[in-house]
């Protein structure tokens, strides 16, 4: 089985994985880093998603050995004690109801105000589309988004 070298939440990682293994289980069931979650498998449902080189990807989409020389940031690397300010706001805003679409719904976040500081509602719509939240907490998360925009401005 080839070898393939990842950095991973700022880490070297070595995984031996097929190469069309898709990242998302590379992470889950080689790294056990299980924050990122398996939803749908068909890259429609967004739960899976992490950060790559800054971007929001689908993880259940991308193979892991397509990450070489990439960064690859996944809701463990955000921060050890929840300090991110998008993981502050989500706290403050208590987004979660079941919680399983979180870590995608966090990422996206991130990578949408990394593209936009201070998002309109379009523009929170637009990104956020791609993740698909079964419990309809979309009002906080719109809310929890505009207030992590305020936390970062601040930090």
């Amino acid at each position: 089985m080839p070898q393939y070298s990842l950095q991973v939440n700022g880490q070297p990682q070595t995984v031996d994985v097929p190469a069309d293994m898709p990242l998302l289980w590379a992470l889950r069931d080689v790294l056990d880093l299980t924050g990122t979650k398996y939803g749908c498998g068909v890259g429609s449902c967004g739960s899976c998603t992490v950060l790559i080189d800054g971007k929001a990807v689908k993880s259940c989409q991308y193979p892991a050995s397509a990450c070489v020389g990439k960064q690859v940031t996944t809701i463990e690397g955000l921060s050890a004690d929840a300090t991110h300010p998008v993981q502050q706001a989500w706290i403050d805003m208590n987004v979660p109801q079941c919680g399983y679409c979180q870590s995608g719904q966090i990422m996206s976040t991130v990578a949408l105000l990394k593209q936009y500081p201070k998002p309109t509602d379009a523009q929170i719509n637009e990104v956020m589309s791609q993740v698909v939240c079964r419990c309809g907490t979309y009002e906080r998360i719109r809310k929890a988004i505009h207030k992590a925009a305020e936390l970062s401005a601040k930090s």
